[in-house]
């Protein structure tokens, strides 16, 4: 199964089970084709992820480790390689023209050892994007370009993304802006309130 796939499959749990900020695989299959302080609430490790979640995890269950504000931090080992994720619904999201159908969005920032991959970030936008379209992600002022295919966005440069994060960290919101294949402008704005402590949980966590 491509991440791709993991990625649709675990946001298809989230939302046949009402769970807002629960669940998720990790990110960033198509990358290949460019060239990733409200209180913790405590971690629940009996809370049992969707049965979507294992399914898309390769059978493997993905463990939530912690809720942090807006942000949900995930393990999980599908083909026995750990991954950890965090992973958000936006806060508020916009069409133009208005109150155009769309499936949910969500930003996921992604963490894969094995390949080397740290604190990669995407967005599945809910709509199949418009094939050359310009995308973006603005945050602490600075806006970045996206790299766009199907449903999901990346950082074009992708050496900037480490930038990007740190601004991420420190900001109150993010803005991410997209144009479906039909024409439809969207602008999702995901609250950044908790994503710095999910990022140092999962860090610690990717350690072992």
């Amino acid at each position: 199964m491509s991440v791709r796939r993991m990625l649709i499959a675990l946001a298809a749990g989230v939302l046949i089970c009402g769970v807002s900020s629960l669940a998720q695989a990790q990110t960033a299959a198509s990358k290949d084709a460019k060239s990733a302080p409200a209180k913790p609430a405590p971690a629940k490790p009996d809370s049992k992820p969707t049965p979507a979640a294992a399914a898309a995890s390769g059978g493997a269950e993905p463990t939530l480790i912690g809720q942090f504000g807006s942000w949900g931090a995930y393990t999980a080992p599908p083909n026995g390689k750990k991954v950890c994720f965090a992973l958000a619904k936006p806060s508020s999201s916009k069409t133009n023209p208005p109150n155009r159908p769309r499936d949910p969005a969500y930003a996921f920032v992604s963490t894969r050892p094995a390949e080397k991959v740290t604190n990669e970030v995407s967005i599945m936008i809910g709509y199949q994007l418009k094939p050359g379209s310009e995308s973006s992600l603005e945050v602490g002022g600075a806006r970045y370009a996206m790299y766009t295919q199907g449903d999901g966005l990346w950082i074009k440069n992708a050496a900037e993304e480490e930038r990007m994060v740190d601004a991420m960290r420190k900001a109150p919101d993010v803005v991410v802006k997209g144009v479906s294949a039909k024409g439809t402008e969207t602008s999702d704005t995901f609250s950044l309130k908790g994503l710095a402590q999910a990022l140092d949980r999962l860090a610690q966590d990717c350690r072992r």
